[in-house]
């Protein structure tokens, strides 16, 4: 038993690693294009390559899945939406991930086969392994979401300080927004993509408004919420939008620093249970002791007599 649960961990560890360094592949090269800047457009050929091999790679492996589960119209919906907020925008993405629901239970029950784990209790370990694989595209696709969310959310005082530099330099709010896109394409690259494509809505016809209300609903982050209503505010009354930010891009930062200090005071509750179970257990130990084998040699001494 010991060795077949060892055997199936570190098997089911090794195809983790290789399926994310297959799908972070992406992410690879646009670091290196990031660490080599005399050679960028080399480079982002490179990436551009690599990426468009690994996206049609995984869906030639997941094609043949893609519609086994029945879906809705509905849960389609609600499924696009959030592989947008994790930055997926293309259709293909939702066939992806139905058949990655399907890949990866058959990929773990024939990896509790090969390791025979099935000897030990063959329908507990199965609907285990079968119940894991299936949950796990969605797990990770909420860890992709909430990842991308934080980093929009730490990312946005930094936008809206440039924001303030460009509008009182003479820019309107979708020059500024265009510029910001391009001066955080390094650094902030979620921000960068979202501001980008406010602009090719507005190209497309889409009022400003209804563009920066799509933005807020991409994100689904309450800062970036009320931003938009801010800003959507400034324009229609017509007040200064360099002043409104710069208040703004304050309270955020505030916001941000009482968050800081209310997790440090959490800290001295959460670290009770560390205490009880693991310190103060050692502590008694090394006090008590060497006072404990004193006694016990002195009633065996007594007890002798």
């Amino acid at each position: 038993m010991p060795l077949a649960l060892l055997a199936f961990i570190a098997v089911f560890i090794l195809l983790v690693s290789c399926g994310l360094l297959f799908f972070y592949r992406d992410v690879m090269a646009a670091r290196l294009e990031t660490l080599v800047g005399a050679e960028e457009e080399p480079q982002g050929a490179v990436a551009r390559l690599l990426r468009g091999k690994s996206a049609a790679s995984v869906e030639t492996i997941v094609k043949p899945f893609q519609n086994v589960l029945p879906r809705s119209a509905q849960e389609v919906s609600v499924l696009q939406k959030r592989l947008i907020r994790a930055g997926y925008r293309k259709p293909s993405n939702v066939n992806v991930f139905y058949g990655a629901k399907v890949l990866v239970p058959l990929s773990l029950g024939l990896l509790v086969t090969v390791t025979g784990l099935y000897e030990y209790g063959a329908l507990f370990v199965y609907a285990i392994a079968l119940g894991l694989g299936f949950l796990m595209p969605d797990f990770w696709l909420g860890n992709r979401i909430k990842k991308r969310q934080l980093n929009i959310r730490l990312g946005l005082p930094e936008a809206l300080d440039l924001m303030v530099i460009c509008s009182e330099a003479g820019l309107g709010l979708d020059q500024s927004l265009q510029r910001v896109a391009r001066e955080l394409k390094k650094s902030q690259p979620e921000i960068c993509d979202e501001l980008t494509l406010i602009g090719l809505e507005q190209r497309a016809g889409l009022p400003r408004a209804d563009a920066l209300k799509n933005f807020a609903d991409r994100t689904d982050v309450d800062s970036v919420r009320a931003l938009v209503n801010t800003l959507i505010q400034a324009d229609t009354f017509g007040t200064s939008i360099a002043k409104t930010l710069r208040v703004y891009s304050e309270t955020l930062r505030t916001k941000r620093r009482q968050e800081a200090e209310e997790r440090a005071a959490k800290t001295t509750v959460k670290l009770v249970f560390p205490l009880v179970l693991f310190i103060f257990p050692s502590l008694f130990l090394v006090t008590l002791g060497p006072s404990m084998i004193v006694m016990f040699e002195a009633f065996d001494k007594y007890l002798l007599n």
